[in-house]
């Protein structure tokens, strides 16, 4: 999220250079649509029947007639809300005001920034109960899961910490005593992250803490199909201060993640998904230069040698292949063991599997929950 200070030279695909926050404050937004309320695990989490955007530091609607998708509950295939596709306009608008909050934003201090993202931190250690009831309604990964992982929160507290340090300081170079050489770190301006859907909420934290850290405005896009959280994510982290349109949530499904990727104010894309999703990501990106980070899908074989412990190696089968229902990238998608230790291991992971307790995901003894979809 670091490179040398570019200029900005437009706001949209055109590059045209209209007032940018003349351009956001004037996005219509549709009418809010109702508010749901549902009972999950002892607590009442609330969404509305057609999920918002996050612009500018406000909710913003889809208009009427605009195209949505599904929203199902992995573990029933419920319809429980539907999602807005942002269009051109959509994506033109979070964009700008990013780069309208960047400017105030990279002004501070680094310690002032970090001051705001560990309050931001804080304040999301304390919504974590709802979010992680929002996460499974979001997956249906079991609750016990979605409640003990607090990563994403974790990291927006890593980076606050590093946002005075690793995030601004630079090298000298020794050029010898006719020369000094050093060099800096700045912002990079607008910065897009797209996520996957098996760890919604960790992922916009991961993409986003040290983007914001650094000093940049973020723009994020979840996936289709765990769209539910992200928005609560970007009103805590406004109620700890960060400044309006800093951080931007937009819906959508493949064709948002291509205006995006494509945006002529968007300086670097992050990626969490498919081989054949990042290609695309790389060769559009392309076209404007962008910096990419890939987070890819790939094989996992898990080899286990005649000298292993046993017992660690069987834990370790078992959390590649039934953590998160293997839906996770370290997934062990083969397990190759020694002909010398087959029957041993097997014995012990047959007993371990039976302990699996399949059903309802917000059941706190279910450990194994849903998969995403059919």
């Amino acid at each position: 999220v670091m490179l040398k200070k570019w200029a900005w030279s437009g706001l949209t695909r055109g590059g045209g250079a209209s007032s940018v926050r003349g351009m956001w404050r004037g996005i219509t937004s549709g009418a809010a649509t109702p508010l749901i309320s549902r009972e999950c695990a002892g607590q009442t989490v609330t969404f509305h029947e057609t999920l918002p955007h996050w612009i500018g530091g406000r909710k913003v609607f889809a208009e009427k007639g605009a195209r949505t998708l599904e929203k199902r509950y992995p573990a029933t295939g419920e319809v429980l809300c539907r999602v807005p596709v942002a269009g051109e306009a959509t994506i033109d608008d979070a964009v700008a005001t990013a780069h309208e909050a960047f400017k105030e934003w990279s002004a501070l201090s680094g310690a002032e920034r970090g001051r705001i993202l560990g309050k931001a931190a804080s304040f999301l250690h304390e919504a974590h109960p709802e979010l992680a009831r929002l996460e499974v309604l979001d997956t249906g990964k079991p609750l016990q899961e979605a409640e003990a992982d607090m990563s994403g929160s974790d990291a927006l507290h890593f980076y606050a910490g590093h946002a005075s340090t690793t995030c601004v300081s630079g090298s000298h170079i020794p050029l010898g005593p006719a020369g000094f050489g050093y060099t800096r770190r700045e912002p990079w301006g607008v910065c897009a992250g797209i996520g996957a859907w098996n760890y919604p909420n960790q992922i916009a934290l991961f993409k986003s803490s040290p983007a914001l850290a650094c000093g940049n405005g973020f723009v994020f896009k979840p996936s289709e199909f765990t769209p539910m959280s992200v928005v609560k994510i970007a009103e805590i982290l406004s109620d700890a201060g960060l400044p309006d349109g800093l951080f931007n949530v937009v819906h959508g499904d493949g064709s948002t993640g291509a205006l995006l990727t494509t945006h002529s104010g968007v300086r670097k894309v992050s990626l969490t998904g498919s081989v054949a999703t990042g290609k695309r990501i790389m060769a559009a990106a392309a076209s404007t230069l962008k910096a990419v980070t890939l987070e890819l899908g790939g094989k996992s074989p898990m080899v286990v040698f005649p000298d292993a412990n046993i017992e660690n190696a069987v834990r370790g089968a078992m959390m590649a292949n039934f953590y998160t229902m293997g839906e996770v990238c370290s997934n062990g998608t083969r397990l190759l063991v020694h002909n010398d230790i087959i029957e041993e291991f097997i014995r012990q992971l047959c007993e371990k599997t039976s302990r699996i307790q399949p059903g309802d995901p917000m059941n706190p003894a279910t450990n194994f929950g849903a998969l995403i979809s059919k």
